[in-house]
């Protein structure tokens, strides 16, 4: 062999997809990050992935205009999982990653707590402009094996 060897690491896998700017795009996004995470040895937690996924998509569906789709994509890396929604509208998320104590979620309504579950069960999250509008994203570490429901 010519040169130094790489280490034998595993590229990340990825999966991307369009997704109607409906409610029905909800349980699909949920079914990709199940699908994914499975095929992993050492993955991210299943649940929690797809809760704060369908709180992206659900957010995107609902506070985004047109009608045009957004986009999932879902990252499997060594270190655990992200998860980013693509979507037309350039406006940042609200206060995804800055909360403003003034504006705490009201308990009794069932709309209004999905960026705060975004932040408070993501290892990190984030949003970034794209050439068409931006894209909302969160991270999740490996879960231990001990950890794992069997």
């Amino acid at each position: 062999m010519n040169g130094p060897s790489l280490p034998d690491t595993p590229a990340p896998a990825s999966w991307r997809i369009a997704l109607p700017h409906t409610a029905a795009a909800v349980p699909v996004a949920r079914a990709l990050v199940r699908t994914a995470l499975a095929e992993l040895e050492h993955a991210a937690d299943s649940d929690t992935a797809e809760l704060l996924t369908a709180e992206l998509v659900a957010n995107a569906v609902e506070h985004t205009a047109g009608d045009g789709p957004i986009e999932l994509v879902v990252e499997l890396l060594p270190t655990g999982c992200q998860v980013e929604v693509h979507d037309p509208d350039p406006a940042p998320p609200g206060d995804l990653t800055v909360p403003d104590p003034a504006c705490e979620p009201d308990p009794w309504q069932e709309h209004g707590r999905g960026l705060l579950l975004i932040r408070t069960l993501s290892s990190s999250c984030g949003h970034r402009p794209t050439g068409s509008g931006k894209a909302v994203w969160f991270r999740l570490p490996v879960v231990p094996q001990q950890r794992r429901p069997v």
